[in-house]
C-alpha cells in the first residue's frame, strides 16, 4: 500500500481533509517555514489564507487597500473574520498606484512592511501585480521568496511581444501580426547600427556595445535593447504620436492583406481583458483614438513608461482555449484545457473544462449514436486538444517555467495559434484542478508519495521547494468541471458599479463557491453580513463551479446550483439569470457545441428580442381572452361552473408567466429546454405534452415550488398548489389506467365519448368534464413559445458540426446596440438633458493631454463621444444617441464619481423628442398581444 500523502482536498463549499502519513521522503517537502504576504484580493486571498492553514503556514499576513474598507461598514474585508492577529493585517493607499512612479512606491512600501513583519515570501495571486516583471525581480532582489514564476520567466513569457519571439522559436504555432511596434518606430527616427549608438551615447544608455555590433541580431532587436535601457532609466525615445502613426501603418498594411478579417490592438502589459480593443473592417484611422485608450487602461502613459501594442489578426471564428502549465524549471508538464470562449468585451464569463478523458467519452458516445459528424468534429478537437499541450509544454521549457502558468490559444476550425501565456495563477484555475491531480512520487520508492489537489500549494511547493520536487503524474479527479463568474452587472452584462448583498442563500449540495468569504455568517449571531460591491474592483462576486462524469451531468449541476440560488440586496445587480438561461440554452441544444468569442453578444441580442416582444404583452388581456374562449360554446350550466375554476387557477397561471416575462434570461432558459414540448401546425401552438406537467415543471424551474413556512412572494402560493398537486394526481391515475403512450394520444382518447376499458359511461363522462376543468385556460402558457417563434429565437442553434448558427440580423451593430438598451432601459430624462448610464468614474477627454470631448456651446451629432466612465477597472465611452448643442456640462472635472441617472449635461435637441401617452402605450400592447392570441386560440 502506498504511502499517499493528501497535502490539500477540496470538496463540497470549501470543506477539506487532511490525511497525512509522514515519512522522510515527504516531510522534506514541509512549507511551514514559509511567512507568505498576502498582496492580492477577491476570492483567491480567501483561498491562499485557507491552503496555507491547511499546510500548516500559520505566519502570514494579508494586505488590504483603504477601498476594502466600503465593503463592509464595520470590517475591511470579509476575511478579517477569520484572522486572529490584526498585527497581521496591513494596509496601502492602493494596490498598484496610477502610474509608473506610484507604483514603484508600491513595491517599496510591501517590501518594508514584509521586512518589518517578518514576512519571507511574497504571494501575489492574480491581478494588480501578480506577473508585473518589476515587481517580482523587486521582491527577488529583497531576498523575499515569490510565490510565483520568477522574474525571468515573467518577462520572456508574460509580456505579450517577448512571449511571441520565444514561441516561434520554439516551434509554436502564433497569430499573424506584428510584436514591435516601439522597435519600429525607434528605427523610423534611428534607422542604423551608428544612429542607435549614437542615440545610447546621448541618453547614457547601459547597453552593450557588442550586441549592437552582433551580426545574428536582427536591427529590431537591437532597437529593443536600447528601448529596455530607456525603460530602465525612465525616459522615452518615442512619443505616443510616433507610435500611433506606426501602428496605424501596420494596421492598413494588415487591414489589405486580410481584409475580411477585423485587427485586434493588445497592450503587452494587458490582461484580465483589459488593455484590448478591436477595429472594425475599415476603421483603421481609429488607430491612434484606441491605442490611447488602451495605454490609459494599462496605466503605461507615463515618461519611461514601456508603451509597446500588438497589432495582430483578429480570427474571426476564434474560441479561446488555455492550457493548464507547470513546472519547476527542470521538467514542465500540462494539466489538460479550458474553454474560456464564452466572454465578452474580454471578459470571461463561463469556463469550461478541456480533457483528454472527457473527449474520449464524448467520442465514444457520439459513435454509438452512429452521429458520424459529431464524431469527426470531437476527434479533431482530441488532436487539437493534445497538439496544445505539446506546444504548451514547450514553450513552458523553453521559458524555464517554475512555477504555475496558462499557455492561452485561438483555436479556428482545425488550427490553434499562441496567444500569450499568463504567468500567474488564472481566476478560473478550479476548472483545471478539479480535473486533476498531482502525485509526486519519490523516484528511489514509488510507494512514498503525495498528492497535490490545489494549484495555490503546488505553487507554494515549487516556491519552497522547487529543485527537489521530482516531476509528477497527473491524476484524473473528475472528467468535467465548469465555472460561472458571478459578476456585478445589469442584464445587458454592463459592469453595475455599487449596490449591497443584503441575502445569498447558502451554497447546495455539488456547488463549489469561491466567495471571498462573502457567505460566511457573523460567528456570533450565525446570520448574513451585508456585503457592498466596490466598483473600485473588476465586478466579480464569486465563481461557481461543479464537476460532473460528462459535460452534460457538470452543466445540469450548475444548472441546478443556480437555480436554488437566492440573492437579495439594494440597488443589486448581477448575472445571475444570465448564467441561468446561458446554462440552460446549451442544455436545451447541445452541450459539445463550440462557441466562439462572438458568441455572448449576439445571444444577448436574441434574449433583449424576447424581452422587446415581452414588454408589450398585456397578461391580462390575453387571460381574459383565453377564459372567454374556453367558455365559448358551452350551456349555462357548464359555463358558470368554469368560469368559477378559471377564476380559481388565475394565479396559478399567471404568476410563473409574469415571472418569465419580466425577466428575459430565465424565459431564455425555458424556451431553450422546452423547445419539444410544443409543435407550431397551421399557426398553432399544439402541445407535446401535458400543458399541466409543463406547468409544474415550470414552477420547479423558477425555483417556486411550494416550501412551507417559505415566504409567499418566492413560492407557488398554497391554494394554487393545492390544485396543481389535484391536477397532477389526476393526469396521474389517468396515466396508470389508460393505454395511452403520450400526451397526444390521451387527448385523443379523452375526446371520445365513448368510454374507455374500465371506465363506465357516467365515470367517463366525469372524467372528460375533469379533463376539461383543469386544462382550462392552460393555453395562456403558449405565450411563451409564441414570443419564441414572433423573434425567430430558435434560428440561433447548434449546426451538426458543432459550430453555431448565428443568424445575420443578430450580427447587426445597430440591433445589438438597441437590445441592449432594451434588455437595460436608460435612466428616463428630460428632453432637455443627458443622464449617466451607469455609475463609475467620469472623465471627459482622452487622456489628460487631450481636449475635452464636448464643451458648453459646442454641436455634436449622434454617435458622437461625449465621455468616459470607468467601472470596476474598464473604461467605457459613451456616445451621443442623439444630435444637439451642450447647454451646460454639469461634472465639474475629469475624476468625478457619478452615479447612475445622475445629469450630466443640459442640452438642447435637434429635434423634439415625442413620448407616449399612457393610453397609446396600452393600446398598443394590447394589439401586439392580439396578434399573439392568434396562435393560441
Amino acid at each position: 500500500m502506498s504511502n499517499e500523502h493528501y497535502l490539500r482536498n477540496p470538496l463540497i463549499h470549501r470543506d477539506r481533509r487532511l490525511g497525512r502519513r509522514h515519512t522522510d521522503w515527504v516531510s522534506q517537502f514541509d512549507c511551514s517555514h514559509l511567512r507568505p504576504l498576502i498582496i492580492c484580493r477577491g476570492p483567491i486571498r480567501k483561498e491562499a489564507m485557507d491552503v496555507f492553514k491547511e499546510m500548516g503556514i500559520e505566519h502570514f499576513g494579508i494586505l488590504l487597500s483603504e477601498k476594502d474598507s466600503i465593503v463592509y461598514q464595520n470590517a475591511l474585508a470579509p476575511e478579517l473574520r477569520t484572522m486572529a492577529d490584526p498585527g497581521h493585517i496591513h494596509r496601502v493607499p492602493d494596490y498598484t498606484g496610477s502610474n509608473k512612479e506610484e507604483r514603484d512606491q508600491r513595491i517599496a512600501q510591501i517590501i518594508s512592511i514584509a521586512r518589518d513583519n517578518d514576512y519571507n515570501a511574497i504571494f501575489a495571486g492574480y491581478g494588480f501585480m501578480a506577473e508585473d516583471e518589476s515587481m517580482v525581480a523587486a521582491m527577488e532582489r529583497a531576498g523575499l521568496n515569490f510565490i510565483g514564476p520568477c522574474s525571468r520567466t515573467v518577462h520572456d513569457a508574460g509580456l505579450k511581444d517577448e512571449a511571441k519571439r520565444t514561441a516561434l522559436k520554439a516551434g509554436v504555432s502564433v497569430t499573424p501580426g506584428i510584436d514591435n511596434g516601439t522597435a519600429l518606430t525607434l528605427l523610423e527616427k534611428h534607422p542604423t547600427v551608428a544612429d542607435l549608438k549614437a542615440l545610447c551615447q546621448q541618453h547614457d544608455l547601459a547597453v552593450d556595445e557588442a550586441a549592437l555590433d552582433d551580426a545574428e541580431q536582427s536591427l529590431e532587436d537591437k532597437a529593443d535593447l536600447v528601448l529596455a535601457a530607456s525603460y530602465g532609466k525612465g525616459i522615452d525615445l518615442y512619443t505616443v504620436d510616433e507610435l500611433c502613426a506606426t501602428l496605424t501603418r501596420a494596421v492598413e498594411k494588415m487591414a489589405s492583406e486580410y481584409p475580411e478579417n477585423r485587427i485586434r490592438l493588445k497592450a503587452i502589459s494587458g490582461g484580465g481583458g483589459k488593455g484590448q480593443r478591436i477595429l472594425g473592417i475599415g476603421e483603421a484611422a481609429r488607430t491612434a483614438e484606441l491605442v490611447r485608450e488602451i495605454l490609459n487602461e494599462v496605466k503605461t502613459t507615463g515618461v519611461g513608461d514601456n508603451k509597446n501594442v500588438l497589432v495582430e489578426l483578429n480570427i474571426e471564428t476564434t474560441r479561446h482555449q488555455e492550457i493548464q502549465v507547470i513546472g519547476n524549471g527542470d521538467w514542465c508538464i500540462t494539466m489538460g484545457g479550458r474553454d474560456c470562449s464564452l466572454q465578452m468585451h474580454e471578459q470571461k464569463l463561463l469556463e469550461v473544462s478541456v480533457t483528454v478523458e472527457s473527449l474520449r467519452a464524448a467520442i465514444a458516445q457520439a459513435e454509438a449514436s452512429g452521429n458520424e459528424t459529431e464524431t469527426r468534429i470531437l476527434k479533431q478537437d482530441l488532436a487539437t486538444l493534445e497538439s496544445m499541450e505539446d506546444q504548451a509544454e514547450r514553450f513552458g521549457a523553453a521559458v524555464g517555467l517554475d512555477s504555475v502558468s496558462t499557455f492561452e490559444c485561438i483555436v479556428d476550425r482545425d488550427k490553434h495559434f499562441f496567444m500569450e501565456m499568463n504567468t500567474r495563477i488564472q481566476v478560473e484555475h478550479r476548472v483545471t484542478e478539479l480535473c486533476y491531480a498531482l502525485r509526486f512520487a519519490n523516484p528511489e520508492n514509488p510507494d512514498e508519495s503525495f498528492v497535490v489537489e490545489s494549484l495555490v500549494e503546488a505553487m507554494v511547493l515549487l516556491a519552497a521547494h522547487g529543485d527537489k520536487l521530482p516531476r509528477p503524474e497527473r491524476i484524473p479527479r473528475h472528467n468535467d468541471s465548469v465555472e460561472a463568474r458571478l459578476n456585478a452587472t445589469n442584464q445587458a452584462l454592463q459592469p453595475s458599479a455599487g449596490g449591497v448583498i443584503e441575502f445569498w442563500s447558502d451554497a447546495v449540495e455539488g456547488e463549489i463557491r469561491d466567495d471571498q468569504g462573502i457567505s460566511l455568517h457573523n460567528p456570533d449571531t450565525d446570520t448574513f453580513m451585508k456585503y457592498t460591491l466596490a466598483g473600485a474592483y473588476d465586478s466579480n462576486i464569486a465563481l461557481l463551479l461543479t464537476v460532473g462524469e460528462t459535460r452534460l451531468d457538470t452543466y445540469e449541476r450548475m444548472a441546478e446550483t443556480i437555480r436554488r440560488t437566492r440573492m437579495r440586496g439594494k440597488d443589486l445587480a448581477t448575472n445571475l439569470e444570465f448564467h441561468y438561461g446561458l446554462v440552460n440554452w446549451f442544455i436545451g441544444q447541445n452541450i459539445n457545441a463550440r462557441p466562439t468569442t462572438r458568441f455572448i453578444v449576439p445571444y444577448l441580442t436574441a434574449v433583449g428580442e424576447l424581452k422587446e416582444q415581452a414588454n408589450g404583452m398585456d397578461l391580462d388581456y390575453a387571460w381574459s381572452e383565453v377564459s372567454k374562449a374556453a367558455l365559448k360554446g358551452l350551456g349555462e350550466a357548464a359555463t358558470g361552473a368554469l368560469s368559477r375554476a378559471l377564476e380559481l387557477k388565475r394565479t396559478l397561471l399567471l404568476r410563473p408567466l409574469q415571472r418569465m416575462l419580466e425577466e428575459p434570461h430565465i424565459l431564455s432558459g425555458w424556451l431553450s429546454i422546452n423547445r419539444d414540448c410544443y409543435t407550431l401546425i397551421d399557426g398553432r401552438i399544439s402541445w407535446n405534452e401535458n400543458p399541466i406537467e409543463l406547468l409544474a415543471d415550470t414552477y420547479h424551474f423558477l425555483n417556486m415550488d411550494y416550501v412551507p413556512g417559505a415566504a409567499a412572494s418566492s413560492m407557488i402560493w398554497d391554494h394554487d398548489n393545492d390544485l396543481l398537486q389535484e391536477a397532477l394526481d389526476f393526469y396521474g391515475e389517468l396515466n396508470n389506467r389508460l393505454e395511452a403512450d403520450d400526451w397526444i394520444a390521451l387527448q385523443t382518447l379523452l375526446a371520445q365519448p365513448e368510454p374507455a376499458a374500465g371506465f363506465s359511461d357516467t365515470s367517463w363522462q366525469q372524467v372528460r368534464a375533469a379533463h376539461l376543468g383543469f386544462q382550462a385556460g392552460a393555453d395562456i402558457l403558449a405565450v411563451l413559445p409564441s414570443i419564441a417563434e414572433a423573434t425567430g429565437y430558435y434560428a440561433l442553434a447548434v449546426n451538426p458540426d458543432l459550430s453555431i448558427h448565428i443568424p445575420e440580423r443578430l450580427l447587426d451593430d445597430e440591433l445589438q446596440e438597441r437590445m441592449a438598451k432594451v434588455l437595460v432601459p436608460p435612466p428616463v430624462a428630460k428632453s432637455d438633458e443627458i443622464l449617466a448610464e451607469s455609475g463609475g468614474m467620469f472623465y471627459g477627454r482622452e487622456s489628460p493631454q487631450h481636449e475635452l470631448y464636448v464643451r458648453e456651446g459646442d454641436h455634436f451629432e449622434a454617435g458622437d463621444p461625449l465621455y468616459i466612465v470607468e467601472v470596476m477597472k474598464m473604461f467605457n465611452k459613451v456616445y451621443a444617441p442623439f444630435s444637439g448643442t451642450i447647454d451646460k456640462v454639469l461634472v465639474e472635472d475629469d475624476g468625478v464619481i457619478i452615479s447612475k441617472g445622475q445629469p450630466l449635461f443640459k442640452i438642447t435637441p435637434d429635434e423634439k423628442i415625442v413620448v407616449q401617452s399612457p393610453e397609446e402605450i396600452a393600446a398598443r400592447r394590447r394589439e401586439l398581444t392580439a396578434g399573439f392570441l392568434q396562435q393560441l386560440l
